[in-house]
């Protein structure tokens, strides 16, 4: 599984057919814009990312209401990723309103994610997959007075888990750098 960010196609990077096409809502201003993003990439799957308790800019944000008429019309939408997932309890609503035919990734940002991933993974169905977000968990652990060397012991327990127990784990493989970036409103409010 490859999943290609939306903010790759700003370099006129042309996306691989097999690819999953990445539409983080932290870096969409508006529904218009989703809207004209999900019109454009219609040929590929998509997997929408809600950033929920975001911190760090950008941070647009998206209720489950604003967002369910555009879940229903886009069929194409085929994960939806939720940020922080830290117990079962962070996951219960988007279980019971997002469509059935869409995949619920949660996202693992944090220790008491990964001290509750049997609980959260439990819940998932039918395709197992969680995300990791390496940076965020290094910030969250060392917040909470950790150790960075616990920072490792925590990523290799995660991945143990999801490898004993047939979970995907979609972990960040490089980043993108250029000194063509020219927005600020999106870190910018």
């Amino acid at each position: 599984m490859i999943i290609i960010s939306q903010n790759l196609t700003n370099y006129k990077i042309p996306i691989p057919e097999n690819a999953i096409f990445r539409i983080n809502l932290a870096w969409v201003d508006n529904l218009a814009e989703l809207e004209n993003l999900l019109v454009k990439h219609s040929e590929h799957n998509i997997f929408l990312d809600l950033p929920i308790n975001r911190t760090k800019p950008p941070a647009n944000n998206y209720s489950l209401n604003d967002l369910f008429p555009i879940l229903k019309n886009h069929k194409n939408i085929k994960y939806f990723a939720i940020s922080n997932v830290n117990s079962k309890n962070d996951l219960s609503c988007y279980l019971k309103q997002i469509p059935p035919e869409i995949t619920i990734v949660p996202k693992i940002e944090s220790p008491d994610g990964i001290a509750n991933i049997k609980e959260i993974t439990d819940l998932l169905h039918p395709e197992k997959i969680i995300m990791l977000d390496h940076d965020d968990l290094y910030s969250a652990l060392i917040k909470r007075g950790e150790q960075p060397t616990q920072f490792k012991k925590y990523v290799n327990d995660l991945i143990n888990f999801c490898s004993k127990n047939e979970i995907i784990i979609l972990r960040t493989i490089g980043v993108l750098f250029s000194d063509e970036e020219k927005r600020i409103t999106q870190y910018i409010k």
